[in-house]
């Protein structure tokens, strides 16, 4: 089982039931899902890169990516329905609780002049969404090994009601976020 799971199961639970003074174990928040997307637009023609864009999405979330593709045509950005435009992976159980505590403990961590993440990314329904501006931060990612510095979007979303509830559940998981 999975650090964070037991962490959860041993501190986090008890601690959001203290505080909210939930009655019952179901209310308690959980997260029950993250999903990693990678907008890959800027390699759509070559398919060597995407290719390895992809690769290193599947490394880093332990995870096959699903290949996304374009539901429109855009003459603007020369994009034709059904190009692959980009690449996401939903974590779920225990590969999700081992990114997380892989982003939280080492890779946030790695970020040059790191504050803290923002608290105010929430969607008023209990989800989280953080923007990284390169996967280097991930020990996975070989620096030589990289053809371009690519960001990513992780989104957090748990059963919280609202933000207070979701923002006290991911720092209870140790989410550093900034004051």
């Amino acid at each position: 089982m999975a650090r964070l799971k037991i962490k959860f199961d041993n501190e986090v639970a008890p601690a959001l039931q203290q505080k909210f003074g939930y009655k019952n174990v179901m209310e308690i928040p959980r997260l029950v899902k993250v999903v990693v997307n990678e907008g890959l637009g800027d390699v759509k023609d070559d398919a060597k890169k995407f290719e390895a864009a992809v690769k290193e999405l599947a490394v880093i979330t332990g995870q096959a990516p699903l290949v996304t593709k374009a539901k429109k045509s855009v003459a603007t950005f020369k994009v034709r329905e059904g190009m692959n435009i980009g690449a996401k992976v939903t974590l779920r159980a225990n590969r999700m609780y081992e990114f997380v505590d892989k982003l939280v403990n080492v890779a946030l961590p790695r970020v040059r002049d790191f504050r803290g993440v923002s608290a105010n990314c929430f969607d008023g329904r209990g989800n989280y969404a953080l923007g990284i501006k390169e996967q280097l931060i991930f020990p996975e990612i070989e620096y030589d090994k990289i053809d371009k510095v690519r960001g990513m979007d992780v989104i957090f979303v748990t059963t919280a009601k609202t933000d207070e509830e979701a923002r006290e559940l991911l720092r209870l998981l140790g989410m550093p976020f900034s004051s």
